[in-house]
């Protein structure tokens, strides 16, 4: 059967003959284009500049090498602008990091360094216009700059939080078509993320990529807001959700189901031992909106939805379910209460699993090669059964693992699928 066989039967919560695999389909599966290098010398490939596809977080472009040496199962398909607002393909240039590695950027992927050498990045490449991210010298990828201007209380308006979303362009549209076509014809399965479905996703919130953002793009304001301002937000979301289910229209219309699953929603209601909100407030605040956008795509498609959260959300996997979600990523095994029997048995007839097969906190990157494989084997035979597991870390895999660790991970998978 082939990679997306597999995965529609994993996915539709049926046995597959072998657990599938993804990792670089969407921005949170994917891996530090540091990494991406190192694998490919592991691998012996050809040593080469590795494409950023994900400049805010720097995720490297897997490559079909790589994809081929690995096994993985799933493509993704990645739209025409980078988060920070500037075309993310060809052409490309060369530029050479701050660890000292040469890589290949969009054309105006363009940054310069302030008084403390922090590496700066700009809306649209626009380097006239103030800085919209930060890379620490000693960091490996860029943090939102905060630019929201004073608040005026009587003044705030929904309007200024929905300037990055509009009706999408017949060239956007184009970009679609093209580029989900030569996924689909790969013969392996096919995540899509179209935007404008993220819901206060805080990554998205600071707009970075505008040159001027408007309106609430604090994250600390924007949480606030959620508890003094609530009837702001929820008009906020139900207008973004119009826009949303239009464009989702546009696009289905040249894309068809060539798409298997689509990134909705990256808004994170957890952390390492609580959530962000109760789960009555998700109902009131988040819940109509995610069923909105989720009813039209299973009334009208048959993609399968996707919905990342980190940190410790057990309590609200009831919650996902009833918002409609096909699938939760990223399974954050190590936070509390996300123990993979107790989520196996209490949703997984409900929710497909992606992600959680290695804890990338602690075992992956600091862990031995036999710590790794332990948790790996562990994991699989826990969450692959019946279907609904896609294996992909939890979250992406960072800059500096040890890549004997990821070779052990990759090595635990393919023993597993052997048994």
């Amino acid at each position: 059967m082939s990679s997306r066989d597999q995965f529609l039967k994993t996915v539709n919560h049926k046995q597959p003959d072998r657990v599938v695999m993804d990792f670089g389909s969407t921005a949170v599966t994917g891996i530090h284009v540091q990494t991406i290098s190192k694998l490919r010398r592991h691998f012996g490939l050809q040593r080469k500049p590795i494409r950023v596809i994900e400049p805010f977080q720097m995720l490297g472009e897997v490559g079909w090498e790589l994809i081929d040496s690995i096994g993985i199962d799933v493509i993704g398909v990645w739209g025409k602008n980078s988060m920070f607002g500037f075309y993310n393909h060809a052409p490309y240039k060369e530029w050479k990091t701050p660890w000292g590695q040469r890589v290949m950027v969009p054309r105006d992927f363009n940054t310069t360094k302030d008084e403390n050498g922090d590496l700066l990045i700009y809306p649209e490449g626009d380097t006239s216009v103030p800085a919209c991210a930060k890379m620490p010298k000693a960091s490996y990828f860029f943090d939102a700059i905060i630019r929201q201007e004073p608040l005026i209380e009587e003044e705030i308006k929904a309007e200024d939080n929905l300037e990055e979303f509009g009706l999408i362009s017949e060239a956007d549209l184009e970009h679609w078509r093209t580029e989900v076509d030569k996924a689909y014809f790969s013969g392996k399965a096919v995540v899509a993320a179209f935007g404008g479905t993220a819901l206060g996703d805080i990554a998205l919130v600071p707009g970075l990529n505008l040159k001027n953002p408007k309106g609430i793009r604090d994250v600390a304001e924007w949480y606030m807001s959620t508890a003094i301002r609530p009837d702001l937000i929820k008009t906020i979301f139900d207008r973004q959700t119009d826009i949303a289910i239009e464009n989702l229209k546009r696009i289905f219309s040249v894309v068809g189901n060539k798409v298997n699953a689509v990134f909705v929603c990256g808004t994170d209601f957890g952390t390492q031992d609580s959530t962000f909100c109760s789960a009555e407030q998700f109902d009131d605040m988040w819940l109509p909106y995610y069923q909105k956008v989720n009813n039209w795509i299973h009334e009208n498609t048959q993609w399968k939805t996707f919905k990342h959260s980190c940190g410790a959300v057990e309590g609200f996997m009831d919650n996902f379910i009833r918002a409609g979600f096909d699938i939760i990523n990223p399974v954050q095994i190590n936070a509390a209460g996300m123990d993979p029997k107790k989520l196996k048995v209490k949703y997984g007839k409900d929710l497909v699993f992606w992600g959680g097969g290695v804890d990338t906190q602690h075992v992956l990157p600091f862990g031995t090669p036999e710590d790794v494989r332990e948790q790996v084997l562990r994991t699989c035979e826990i969450f692959s059964k019946n279907g609904g597991f896609v294996f992909n870390a939890v979250h992406n895999i960072q800059a500096n693992v040890p890549v004997e660790n990821i070779v052990a991970m990759l090595e635990a998978i393919k023993e597993f699928n052997g048994k």
